[in-house]
This record gives structure tokens, C-alpha cells and sequence, in this order.
């Protein structure tokens, strides 16, 4: 036996069945599957992806895109066949905001124009005080400093009380640079001289004193004006005369005549106008200076009462006063008011009953008709002597002059039109019992109460390009869908509420829906801004008819097939394009038709069934939460679309209670725009 190592016997452990085993990723393979990941996904990219060249009149200094992948190279940008927010920049312009459609073409250019900020423009004239108006539009008077105003040829108005107007043309290169305009105005008046014998006559043009005496020149305004000089213990001498403006002028000399006696004219009531011998002199109480031993006719008038004239002579030396009551004159005015309770105003002040005949004074009156609960009527008259005027008035309840008030259509600044909607309760959804009820079509109750606009036909694709001038709606197995007069289609919830909120725009209106990177994240239900109807309001004007307590099931009645040519369905012609027709139904438009091309519904509106399916503004949820009142669930990933398109033949989707959702374009789904009439109360 040697010495060594001694090997000794250990008790054996079985291996923790229930310990876990650990796997570990070798760090090389894994970096390697992710660059081979990334580069098959560049690869997916660049083969998609269009070749979109933007260009910018004058050049961007900062371009962004959103919306989807991009890649730039120099101008060229690769991007997917959707929709791009295209935003950019350049100083002194105002900010790029439009939305692209890429089409479906390997290469393809889109131009921007940048429209330069206003000008800021100061204004100065001689003499100071001058008002501006541009184009028509009052801007205040001189001097003006940093007035904004649009780049471009404006044309520019000086007026001044004592000056000839002038005008302008400017051309504003904007861009936020100043600019002055300076302008001297000439004259508008005439300097007259007059020379008086004897001299100290007082100086009065059309009644004003003037504050000169004789001999004096004074400046008097271009045109035609009565001259009266007058002077103590003469008669005054009046004229005519016609003064042009810069002219300069000296009447020959004019002999005063002594008078020698006086006149003193007053009325009851005061402020009528007189005149002597057929020349006015003033309003009474007045005094005037005449010569004695001549005949004088004075008259007296005022409106709402009878002229009185007398004649007379003076004799020398003699001061004569002389009063004249005018008669008032008097007509009736029968008024006939409904409800039996009316009130009466008449001038502002109460007069009882409404229901009454009245006499007044021969003068223009304002008459206002109250009754609580109604709206106030309002109305002037004017009695005539010996005739009896009648007025009748049916005072509005304030919920019908609440109506009255809005007018039954309106139009955008597109000319789109849409027509006020008077709605009333409506049920969603359909019996389970409906051949054809989809899932999600529950039955529930929306109380519809505000009064709200839709617009008559489905927004074009030309309407859709005056916001997003690329947009394109592409076409459909060779059959074109991007015609002017089509409707705009292709494009996502977000696109058509954009265009609501671009569309408020133009008008200056409370925007519907806020926005954030190229999105509509939320919407406020009190705005009265363009908006996507909601699914009850859609579902209303489509389905309710004047009188009829049933709702429609389908657009032309409660039976299969349609008239004929009721609508744009998928027909015979559509066979070759899609995978279920109406039988035997033939509307002689394979894809979309031009909006407005079938006839309208019971409420004067187009297509809201068939031709394009259509965005509303709801979430979709299912169920629908309870709860949910008429603008649908509070949050939601998708939307609702509503209506049946080209592409629908089925007893399902041609109904009017069918719903679909999403997010994205479709190639039958378009949109209709519509407003709330009022402010929330």
C-alpha cells in the first residue's frame, strides 16, 4: 500500500426536479437575427415605397412628415402608398400645414406654395387725422404704425373731412417687413372774401357761424351752400353759391339795407322750420331783421302736424313777436295681436292691451308686442289722417322664433350646402329578428335634441384637394375613383376630420376636434365648427320620415331589390369587380358615381345610401357602453362607418341599421360633413 490521495464515498443528491433550467441567448446570433429583421423590413420598405418628390415655391428652410415611414433622399422622399401630414417652414411665411395622398404611381412630384406673412405698413398724411381703408375696409386714421396687412397689390383710400379723398395702389412684398406710405391731401374748400358795406356783417354758411366778420375770407367746403350775412339793424342777405376746391374767390361788394324793424317768430311746439317769403330762416324761436312797408308770409311746419302761415306788414322802427300753435295731426292704428294677453309699447313706453286702436301723432312710432313665455315683436308705423292702419301679429313661442331665426340651408365657402336637421328620438339598431342583423347592431334609445346641419351630398374629391392638394382616391381594378366629382375616398378618420377642422377654418369657426402631430385626439361637443354627423344623427336623417312612426330598412322601403336606379349599389355592371350583386339590378356605375347623381331622400339628401360608404364621428365599441348619449362611447381605437357603398349587394350591408368600423381608408368609404346649428344651451 502506498500513500496518495484517499478517495473517500459521498451520499448521492438527485438533481431539484423543480429548480429551473436556464437558457441562455448566445449575444452574436441574437445581434444578427435583429440586423437580419431591420433589413428585411428596409427591404419590405423600399420595395413598397413611392418615390415623392416635394418642392417648395419659395424653397423650405425646415420640412417634417408625419402620418407614416419615411425616408429622404436629398428632395426625394420615399413613402408608403397613404396618407402624409407635410408641414414646413420658412421665415417670414406663414407655416406649411397640408395633408398628402400617395398614389399609387412609382414616381411622383407634389408643390407647395408658401404665402408670406402680412407687411407690417405705417400710414402718414398731411394734414393728420385722415382715414384709411383698404380694400373697402376701415382700418383707423393717421398715423398708423405696424398695421398688418396681406402681401400683395391692396388698394388704399385716404379721406379727410376737409380734403379731397385719395387713392392708391401698393404693392405689399409682406413678410413681416415694414413699409411706409405717406400721402399730402389737398384741399377741399375754396376761400371766398367777402366785403360788406357797411363792413362787421356776421359770416354764417349753411346756418353754422362762421366767427368772421366782414370783411373776411372764409374757407368753405366744395359744393353748394347757403351764405347769410348778417348784421345788426339790417336785413340779413342770404345766396346761393357753388365753391369749387383750391378756388379762390371775391363776390362784388354787397350793400347791407337798413332794416327798421324786427321779427320774432315762435311756435308751439318749438323747432319748426321757417321761412319768410318762401326763404327758411331757421327753426323757431328765431328773430330776424326786416325793412318796414313790405308785405311778409311766414310759414311754419313740422313733421306730425299742420303747417300755419300768416302774412303781415311792419312799419318803421316796429318789433313784432308772433306765436303760431301748429295742429297736431292724428291717425289710427288698429292692432290685432295673438296670444289675448299681449302687451303694447309704443316709443318705449307701456300702453296696455295690444289689442286696441290707438291715435297717434302723424310721425313715425316703434310699436314692440310682448307676452311672457313669446318672443317680443317689434315693427314701426307711420299714422296717415283719415286712414286706419292696421297691424296683426302672431307673437312666436321662443322655441319657434328660436327656429325661425336659423336658416333652413347653408353653404361653406366651398358651396357645399347643408340643410338644418330638426331631429327627435330615434332607436339604433335592429331586431334580432332582421334577416340580415349583424351582431353589433343592438337596439338602444338616443335622444336626439339638438337642432344640427348635414350636408347634402358627400364631400368630392375636388372639395377634398382644396385642403390636400395630393390627395389622390386612386382607382379600383382599372375603374377610375379620383374624377373631380366623385367622392373622395381612400382616406382615413383622421383625414376626414382634418378636413372638418381645415374647413372651420376658412369661416373663423370654433374648431370641433383638437389636434396633435396630424391627428384628431378628441373633439368639443359644445364647438358649432364642421364636424363628421354622429351615428344617431346619420341614422336619422336616413332612416325617419315626416308622419311614419316605423323607421326605413332600406333606403328605397322595407323590401329587396331596389327601384330601379334608386342608387349606386353593386350591380351588373360592378360584377366583374366584386363578389355579390343585387340580381337584375342594373344603375349603369360599376364604382362610385358622381355625388348627387341618384336622387335624394325624403329629407332632400343624396347618397346616403349607396356610392360611398361614410365616416361618422363615434367611437365603436360593442356593446355600446350604457350610458352613452347621442355623441356615442366617450373613447374607442376605431370608428364607426355607416350606409352601404358601390360595393354592397347583400341583404346585410344594404340595410340601413348595417355598421362597420375601422380606422383606415377604403376604397368605397367616404364622408359628409355636418355642424351643430347653436351652441350647446
Amino acid at each position: 500500500m502506498t500513500d496518495g490521495p484517499v478517495i473517500e464515498p459521498v451520499r448521492y443528491r438527485p438533481p431539484d426536479a423543480a429548480a429551473p433550467r436556464r437558457f441562455r441567448i448566445a449575444p452574436l446570433p441574437a445581434a444578427l437575427g435583429a440586423v437580419a429583421l431591420a433589413a428585411a423590413a428596409l427591404l419590405i420598405f423600399l420595395f413598397t415605397a413611392r418615390s415623392v418628390e416635394l418642392a417648395f415655391s419659395p424653397p423650405a428652410e425646415q420640412v417634417e412628415l408625419s402620418g407614416g415611414p419615411a425616408l429622404a433622399f436629398g428632395g426625394v422622399h420615399l413613402l408608403l402608398r397613404q396618407a402624409y401630414r407635410v408641414r414646413a417652414e420658412l421665415a417670414g411665411h406663414h407655416p406649411l400645414d397640408e395633408m398628402l395622398q400617395v398614389g399609387p404611381e412609382r414616381n411622383q412630384a407634389f408643390a407647395f406654395e408658401f404665402t408670406p406673412l402680412p407687411g407690417l405698413l405705417s400710414f402718414h398724411s398731411t394734414p393728420t387725422g385722415a382715414s384709411v381703408s383698404i380694400a373697402g375696409k376701415a382700418i383707423g386714421t393717421t398715423p398708423l404704425a405696424d398695421i398688418p396687412v396681406p402681401a400683395g397689390k391692396r388698394r388704399l383710400r385716404f379721406t379727410h373731412p376737409r380734403h379731397q379723398a385719395k387713392e392708391l395702389s401698393v404693392t405689399v412684398a409682406g413678410r413681416q417687413q415694414p413699409e411706409r406710405v405717406r400721402v399730402e391731401l389737398a384741399p377741399n374748400w375754396g376761400a371766398v372774401h367777402y366785403v360788406t358795406e357797411p363792413p362787421g356783417a356776421r359770416i354764417l354758411v349753411d346756418g353754422e357761424d362762421t366767427g368772421r366778420r366782414t370783411p373776411a375770407t372764409v374757407e368753405i367746403l366744395a359744393g353748394e351752400h347757403e351764405v347769410a350775412l348778417l348784421l345788426d339793424g339790417h336785413q340779413t342777405r342770404r345766396q346761393r353759391i357753388l365753391v369749387a376746391a383750391q378756388e379762390r374767390r371775391t363776390p362784388a361788394l354787397i350793400k347791407l339795407r337798413q332794416a327798421d324793424a324786427r321779427l320774432s317768430v315762435s311756435t308751439r311746439p318749438a323747432g319748426a322750420g321757417v321761412t319768410i317769403n318762401g326763404q327758411y330762416q331757421g327753426e323757431s324761436p328765431l328773430r330776424a331783421e326786416l325793412r318796414s312797408g313790405r308785405a311778409y308770409r311766414v310759414r311754419a311746419f313740422k313733421a306730425g302736424f299742420t303747417a300755419r302761415e300768416a302774412s303781415l306788414n311792419l312799419r318803421a322802427g316796429e318789433t313784432r313777436t308772433l306765436s303760431l300753435e301748429l295742429k297736431q295731426l292724428v291717425g289710427s292704428v288698429s292692432v290685432q295681436a295673438s296670444p289675448a294677453t299681449a302687451e303694447l309699447h309704443v316709443d318705449g313706453r307701456p300702453a296696455g292691451p295690444a289689442n286696441q286702436i290707438l291715435k297717434l301723432p302723424a310721425r313715425p312710432h316703434d310699436l314692440k308686442i310682448t307676452a311672457p313665455g313669446y318672443a317680443d315683436h317689434r315693427t314701426k308705423v307711420i299714422p296717415r289722417p283719415g286712414l286706419t292702419l292696421e297691424v296683426q301679429v302672431s307673437l312666436l313661442t321662443l322655441e319657434e322664433a328660436r327656429l325661425a331665426a336659423l336658416r333652413p340651408e347653408i353653404a361653406t365657402t366651398q358651396g357645399q350646402v347643408l340643410r338644418l336637421m330638426q331631429p327627435s328620438p330615434i332607436t339604433l339598431g335592429a331586431s334580432r329578428r332582421e334577416a340580415g342583423r349583424r351582431a353589433n347592431e343592438t337596439l338602444r334609445e338616443v335622444a336626439l335634441q339638438r337642432l344640427f346641419y348635414l350636408a347634402v351630398k358627400e364631400v368630392t374629391n375636388a372639395e377634398f384637394r382644396a385642403f390636400a392638394s395630393g390627395h389622390d382616391s386612386g382607382s379600383y381594378e382599372d375603374q377610375p375613383l379620383n374624377k373631380d366629382d366623385q367622392p373622395a375616398v381612400a382616406l382615413s378618420w383622421h383625414d376626414a376630420a382634418l378636413y372638418c377642422n381645415w374647413l372651420s377654418r376658412q369661416e373663423n369657426m370654433p374648431l370641433f376636434y383638437t389636434e396633435e402631430f396630424g391627428k384628431a385626439t378628441g373633439f368639443n361637443p359644445q364647438a358649432t365648427g364642421y364636424r363628421l354627423p354622429t351615428e344617431a344623427e346619420w341614422a336619422w336623417a336616413a332612416r325617419t320620415q315626416d308622419g311614419v312612426t316605423t323607421l326605413l330598412r332600406f333606403p328605397w322601403g322595407d323590401a329587396l331589390p331596389p327601384p330601379d336606379r334608386h342608387g349606386n349599389y353593386a350591380d351588373r355592371s360592378a360584377g366583374h369587380l366584386v363578389g355579390r350583386i343585387i340580381f337584375g339590378y342594373n344603375d349603369n356605375y360599376a364604382v362610385a358615381a358622381p355625388v348627387g347623381t341618384f336622387a335624394a331622400n325624403a329629407k332632400g339628401l343624396f347618397d346616403l345610401g349607396g356610392n360611398a360608404a361614410e365616416w361618422v364621428n363615434d367611437y365603436y365599441q360593442h356593446p355600446v357602453p350604457e350610458g352613452a348619449g347621442p355623441m356615442g362611447p366617450a373613447a374607442g381605437e376605431y370608428h364607426v362607418m355607416r350606409g352601404s357603398s358601390w360595393m354592397h349587394g347583400t341583404i346585410t350591408d344594404l340595410r340601413l341599421s348595417f355598421r362597420d368600423y375601422g380606422i383606415d381608408g377604403r376604397p368605397d368609404l367616404g364622408f359628409r360633413i355636418a355642424r351643430f346649428a347653436e351652441a350647446a344651451p
